[in-house]
């Protein structure tokens, strides 16, 4: 019954082999027979976009830049650090700590105060008043301490200290803020790539639905094959459009950190799809920000401590002042006085003292098992993305392998469905919803690796170090 449909058949998959043996390793095949030139009208097949365009989409959202892919992640970078703005109060909480350093610094040096006063004076006895008058009078006063058993130094290095935490604060505000356009970055591609995929996808299914419908014209008989022709077509589809959603929704966070707007998608960054050395990254994560933040809250508390318990101890300061007042009405009068001397504090009785000192000694403890803590934690948690890093490459140099041979498949399986009876369209279908979904895990497989790097650099020197 089919052989009379031969030429009607081969007709309509003129236009889909051709462009479905396009794209894959020809095999041998006999040479076709003669068929009538289908115009370009008749179906979606001449569509270079057929994909976007059937639906209204913006083609110019997939396109991806041909430049260096670093240089492009290093702009992104500087436009993100620039720009934001929770960067620039983290920035002036580090400049005001270090002013809280000059603060304590100055503790320890001489201090002068200068205080005048001015008075009336008014005078009654029993109703007669016996005098009236006004007075003045100015005292200087200064004084510096001369020991204080370190206590001013210790205050002084742990605003030091606390400095430096805002400063690593700082670096590490910055390198989240890298991290974060970077995967931002990585996942746009990923969707720019996905929504390649699928748009060849769509339009190799849509030249089957077109070869189909020409078929069902002259055999009823297999109206399910182009049913299921069109449910597949649908299926990709909406595979599409989500892609599509889901690169706008990245589009729209990465907006909000680099502006608008936005650059072309990047490329593959090579430098991110080889897995750093495991030893030099263990040594490296001693560098992280976090970890230098967490040293310097540890010495921070160190000196907190030991200013407290110097505050305990007996203190020396130099004290002088000078006064002059004068008196006017009755009985003016002028006097002058000046004073100098040493005056020593020893505490005899703090009944907290030990207390206070104790609390300070165990809260510096403490920052020393979080900061232990944290090092190990991260670590452990290198060794973890070092392996998930080294499984996903393995993953896309075994998924590489697979697309070869479903490559195979899927030209053999079209070339024995166009000589009729030895392939059903269901396994044509089959083979191809299996290459491109291989094909959508190999571009999944590859940029997980390269946010798996980007993270594992990022807990050491730096997402940026291997872009430079």
């Amino acid at each position: 019954m089919l052989y009379p449909l031969r030429p009607l058949i081969v007709l309509g998959f003129a236009a889909f082999g051709s462009l479905a043996l396009a794209q894959t390793r020809p095999p041998k095949t006999v040479a076709p027979p003669p068929a009538v030139e289908v115009p370009a009208s008749q179906g979606r097949c001449n569509e270079d976009d057929a994909g976007l365009s059937r639906l209204g989409r913006d083609m110019s959202a997939l396109e991806t830049q041909t430049g260096d892919p670093r240089a492009a992640l290093q702009t992104l970078i500087n436009a993100t650090l620039s720009r934001s703005k929770a960067l620039g109060a983290v920035r002036l909480l580090a400049d005001a700590a270090r002013s809280d350093v000059e603060e304590t610094r100055a503790l320890g040096l001489p201090t002068a105060n200068l205080t005048i006063s001015t008075n009336g004076v008014y005078q009654n006895v029993g109703g007669v008043t016996v005098g009236r008058g006004g007075q003045a009078g100015a005292t200087l006063s200064a004084g510096m301490p001369v020991w204080d058993s370190g206590r001013v130094a210790k205050l002084t290095d742990w605003r030091k200290e606390l400095a430096e935490v805002a400063a690593q604060g700082q670096r590490s505000a910055e390198e989240q803020l890298s991290l974060n356009v970077v995967t931002l970055a990585l996942d746009r591609s990923r969707y720019v790539l996905q929504g390649q995929v699928y748009t060849q996808y769509v339009r190799k299914m849509a030249c089957l639905v077109d070869a189909l419908e020409i078929i069902t014209k002259a055999d009823r008989g297999r109206a399910s094959e182009l049913v299921q022709a069109q449910k597949s077509l649908q299926q990709a589809d909406l595979s599409l459009e989500q892609t599509m959603s889901a690169l706008r929704q990245t589009e729209v966070r990465m907006k909000r950190l680099v502006g608008e707007p936005l650059p072309p998608s990047i490329g593959m960054t090579a430098q991110l799809s080889v897995m750093p050395d495991l030893e030099q990254m263990q040594s490296d994560i001693l560098l992280g920000a976090d970890v230098a933040q967490a040293e310097a809250q540890a010495r921070s508390q160190r000196s907190f401590a030991e200013s407290v318990i110097a505050g305990q101890k007996p203190t020396v300061n130099l004290t002088g002042s000078a006064s002059a007042m004068f008196r006017s009405g009755p009985g003016e009068s002028r006097s002058n006085d000046v004073g100098a001397g040493v005056s020593v504090t020893i505490p005899i009785l703090q009944p907290g003292a030990h207390a206070q000192a104790s609390a300070a000694v165990q809260r510096y403890r403490a920052t020393v098992l979080q900061r232990d803590e944290a090092i190990e934690a991260k670590r452990y948690r290198l060794l973890e993305m070092n392996e998930v890093g080294t499984s996903t490459l393995d993953r896309a140099r075994r998924i590489v392998e697979i697309l070869r041979n479903s490559d195979r498949v899927r030209a053999s399986t079209l070339q024995q469905w166009q000589q009729l009876g030895r392939r059903s369209l269901f396994d044509v279908m089959a083979a191809e919803g299996d290459y491109y979904s291989m094909r959508v895990a190999h571009v999944n497989a590859m940029f997980d690796a390269q946010q798996i790097v980007a993270l594992i650099w990022s807990m050491g020197r730096g997402v940026a170090a291997p872009l430079r």
